[in-house]
């Protein structure tokens, strides 16, 4: 219909089994008249653009194949200050700390493989896992079967706005997922001051420097590895959860996001429009069957549009006018932040 579109992509997607590939081409399609694409990390770019076949002819050179400009990445971010680290653990004890939906992709099969190994090898740990989903029933017959009931302790669903004080607990977060496109639960775990093991996927690598986190494939035997590292590491007092949180306030600030997506906003607001022929000719580039259908949803769609714009002008429609004052909102993001603060 011609309405300027920006394309968030937040997820990863495979592209061998039967929903991945009907998934996909559904994307293909949804995404041939977007104006701009966003990802949240550079390995979910790689992702968007091949599902999404954003890739066209380069101008120079007819048999190779470029990267349409239009993608760009811009990653997640936190607030700070609601991820302040707990006060400082003077026991012996070291408590791993796993927040997730207890779901396949998450990896909690492995989570279930490593854990009584984890609590055979090192009597002073113990872990606090928050989340549910259909892998629950995994971990308690896991528990139940190892007898660690003391040792594993169960919290079930857990609210955003207890996340602090679930991490506030531990001193290591613990990520077993198969397929993550950025890992939001680990930014938040590291800003509270907890150090980090996760299996190697996705765009995890890129969320920290290498010293704030520990990598593991995802095998049971890496997993362990990887988690006696952190269990060694932390215990000789080689991690500062303060700096660690000073750290990520440098990384990662919602001003900074909040500007990068807006000139992609801009840009694409300013970008000449794309005309009714050229969005035509790009949806029978899906192929001979998904082309044609996809070309007659869009002129249907287009003589809709039409059809309202004659039977209800937009001339005799009312519009909400509002004037954007900067300064009150600064003020109140300030005044939110100080709430926050002083919580």
């Amino acid at each position: 219909m011609g309405i300027r579109t920006v394309f968030t992509d937040h997820s990863l997607f495979g592209f061998e089994d039967a929903a991945s590939i009907l998934t996909n081409k559904l994307l293909v399609g949804t995404l041939k008249n977007v104006d701009a694409v966003i990802c949240v990390s550079h390995t979910g770019r790689e992702n968007t653009v091949l599902r999404g076949e954003l890739f066209e002819t380069d101008p120079s050179n007819p048999t190779k194949l470029v990267v349409r400009e239009n993608v760009y990445v811009i990653p997640n971010s936190l607030v700070a200050e609601s991820f302040k680290p707990g006060p400082p653990n003077l026991s012996d004890t070291i408590t791993i700390v796993v927040l997730s939906r207890l779901a396949y992709r998450k990896g909690i099969d492995l989570l279930v493989a490593t854990a009584p190994r984890i609590c055979a090898a090192f009597p002073e740990v113990r872990f606090v896992v928050g989340g549910d989903g259909p892998k629950l029933i995994d971990l308690l017959q896991m528990r139940e079967k190892h007898l660690l009931q003391d040792r594993i302790e169960l919290l079930g669903p857990v609210r955003h706005s207890d996340v602090q004080s679930v991490l506030h607990q531990g001193v290591i977060f613990m990520n077993t997922s198969l397929t993550e496109s950025f890992g939001i639960a680990i930014l938040e775990a590291a800003c509270a001051g907890l150090y980090v093991v996760s299996t190697r996927v996705g765009g995890v690598p890129e969320i920290l420097p290498k010293d704030m986190i520990s990598f593991a494939e995802p095998d049971e035997d890496d997993v362990f590895r990887a988690m006696s590292e952190a269990i060694n590491l932390v215990s000789a007092g080689k991690h500062d959860p303060q700096k660690a949180h000073e750290r990520v306030k440098t990384f990662y600030n919602w001003e900074d996001v909040a500007t990068r997506t807006e000139k992609v906003y801009d840009a694409v607001v300013k970008s000449p429009q794309m005309e009714l022929w050229e969005r035509m000719r790009r949806t029978m580039q899906l192929g001979p069957f998904a082309g044609p259908i996809y070309t007659i949803i869009l002129i249907v769609d287009c003589l809709f549009f039409l059809f309202l714009e004659w039977w209800m002008p937009r001339e005799d429609l009312d519009y909400v006018n509002f004037h954007w004052n900067t300064k009150k909102f600064v003020q109140l993001a300030q005044k939110g932040r100080q709430r926050t603060a002083d919580s």
